[in-house]
């Protein structure tokens, strides 16, 4: 585990992992992990290196898709890469015919890929292309690449974890409307689709995280300070739902923070339009 601070030792906690049943769990499954080329992807895919699985690596970047491959498969999982950004029609498709290829089906499905921006919504009045993008990437392409490999899932009774964030169940924050938007969707559509997923065998989980300590979030100088998890912890979550099938994930003080935003979302309403106010009357 990393070294965290006291704060974050006491908001993250410590995780388990039982190897065994992971590595039970796994043995002679397929598993796919998208945005797998750097933070929590690329750490999933570390884990499970020992397990005697297939994994299919999908992101932009081959060169480390390249390396990860040759790295993992010194241990004990096979490995595919597949570049592909998936905000792309066509490197889509070629994705999913890929994926048809295997005759075996897919075990499991780790929707990691996305991508965040932080931007007052008056830095994006000509920059509509901020929304189009976020959309592109957190809501359709999973959807369209859930919508094609469900029967594949479907065949093996297989998984489907979505890795979300904890702004799902909370005040909306300023800056964040084409990441919270686009999020929002997507969960949206995840949690009403479960119920039919379910009832043909395919298990569903949803990790919910807290700030995570990866390159997405480098550009936002205020969180070089903020407590975050370590991607390494965030993989370790999404390991251990693999064997255990759990539903969804919080921090433990999540429910803390939504009671907070229904007590006092009349309040967040009147201070934070007077705060940002004063922040720019500051600049």
């Amino acid at each position: 585990m990393p070294k965290y601070t006291l704060k974050e030792k006491v908001l993250f906690g410590s995780i388990h992992i039982n190897m065994k049943k992971l590595e039970k769990e796994l043995q002679g499954k397929t598993v796919l992990i998208t945005g797998a080329s750097s933070g929590i992807g690329e750490r999933i895919a570390y884990l499970l290196a020992d397990t005697e699985s297939h994994l299919i690596l999908v992101a932009r970047r081959e060169e480390k898709l390249s390396v990860m491959k040759e790295d993992i498969e010194k241990r004990a999982a096979q490995v595919s890469i597949f570049r592909a950004d998936l905000r792309n029609h066509e490197e889509m498709e070629r994705l999913l015919a890929f994926l048809h290829t295997f005759p075996q089906g897919l075990d499991m499905v780790v929707n990691n890929a996305g991508i965040s921006i932080r931007r007052s919504i008056f830095e994006s009045l000509d920059r509509f292309h901020d929304f189009t993008r976020t959309m592109a990437i957190n809501y359709f392409a999973p959807v369209q690449l859930l919508l094609s490999i469900i029967p594949l899932l479907q065949k093996n009774k297989g998984q489907i974890i979505n890795i979300s964030t904890i702004n799902m169940w909370m005040i909306p924050f300023p800056y964040w409307a084409a990441y919270q938007a686009s999020k929002s969707a997507f969960d949206t559509w995840f949690r009403s689709t479960e119920p039919e997923l379910n009832a043909t065998g395919i298990s569903t989980t949803t990790i919910y995280l807290p700030l995570v300590r990866t390159p997405m979030i480098l550009p936002t100088a205020s969180y070089r300070s903020t407590p975050a998890m370590s991607p390494v912890h965030a993989a370790s979550i999404i390991a251990k739902s693999m064997y255990t099938k759990r539903r969804t994930y919080t921090p433990w003080w999540l429910v803390f923070a939504q009671w907070g935003s229904i007590l006092f979302r009349s309040v967040w309403q009147r201070l934070a339009p007077a705060g940002l106010r004063k922040k720019g009357d500051n600049k």
